[in-house]
């Protein structure tokens, strides 16, 4: 009788589940592209993560399938081979030093821009503000690169002002003492104004009666950003956090490869541009993907692990 009784709900589920389908055909004929997308770019190439447990070679078949499957299986050789390398070591430590230069550096700072900005009552002021720190987003690295490059480099306007100055020339772009904050800097620059803008969005859904009591109480512009404010934004806080931590070893690939050169491998040289320079440059795809690997398995445990710390300390989070 029990089993019977437990099966009921779930046969009525379905046949309500059925019934949605069929007058909401349309959503999930809508929904087939998405889908077919997920498929063939999410899950197909997961096949590829083989690569890194084989011998992967190219001309081992008719096709790159072909050739990963007729690929002489050689298990953890790669991760062996990776894990006792120096160069690894090296890039992992960039890696962590840039990211944790990021996150200490750059985190509050959209947190305190869009503070600033919604208490802008002028409107004109507050949209020209809103645009001039939104609009670097848009720009692609190269052309970032390209900015940075006429102000700072070894002959560029600052370098020359500070020349005629009589101070010697900073060659940012080469020299291994400033490169990482040039780095930092220029991701500030470009990303904050997207950062800024969520946090707007989430000042926007605070109660505004929260701000007309604490006026009642007496309550100064200050202790109404330290009471209401910052509170109404900590799930937004807390959910940024967790996924920078989450994403603590990806650098921003792209930055790094327009930015860098081989005279500041040794401090800029990251996870995802080892894999590059490995996997595509000298061909070695096996080392290559078990070192991709290896980034997505921590970057997967640094996000559950940090949102369960979240759940627990500060009973917010992601899940």
């Amino acid at each position: 009788m029990n089993i019977v009784a437990s099966k009921k709900p779930s046969t009525k589920s379905l046949k309500k589940f059925g019934t949605y389908m069929k007058d909401h055909y349309l959503l999930y004929i809508m929904l087939l592209p998405g889908l077919f997308f997920l498929f063939v770019y999410k899950f197909l190439p997961l096949y590829g993560i083989t690569i890194a447990f084989k011998d992967y070679s190219i001309f081992a078949g008719n096709n790159p399938i072909d050739a990963i499957a007729k690929s002489e299986w050689v298990g953890f050789a790669h991760f062996q081979r990776l894990f006792r390398s120096s160069a690894f070591l090296k890039v992992l430590a960039n890696t962590l030093i840039i990211n944790g230069y990021k996150i200490i550096f750059l985190f509050p700072i959209p947190i305190i821009c869009a503070i600033m900005l919604n208490e802008i009552r002028h409107r004109t002021y507050k949209k020209l503000a809103q645009t001039a720190i939104y609009v670097p987003y848009f720009f692609s690295w190269v052309v970032v690169f390209g900015i940075f490059y006429s102000l700072l480099g070894t002959y560029g306007i600052i370098n020359n002002f500070m020349a005629s100055l009589g101070i010697e020339r900073i060659s940012f772009f080469s020299d291994t003492r400033v490169f990482r904050g040039l780095l930092v800097f220029t991701e500030g620059w470009k990303e904050i104004g997207w950062n800024t803008v969520i946090y707007l969005a989430a000042i926007t859904s605070i109660d505004p009666t929260l701000y007309e009591a604490a006026r009642v109480d007496g309550a100064s512009k200050m202790r109404q950003i330290w009471h209401v404010t910052i509170p109404g934004l900590m799930p937004t806080i807390v959910l940024m956090l967790i996924l920078k931590v989450g994403y603590i070893l990806d650098t921003g690939f792209e930055q790094i490869l327009v930015f860098y050169n081989s005279t500041v491998y040794d401090v800029a040289d990251v996870i995802q541009t080892y894999v590059y320079r490995m996997g595509l440059g000298q061909s070695d795809f096996s080392l290559g993907t078990a070192l991709g690997l290896f980034n997505s398995v921590v970057a997967f445990i640094l996000i559950v692990g940090a949102n369960a710390v979240s759940k627990k300390l500060l009973n917010r989070s992601i899940w």
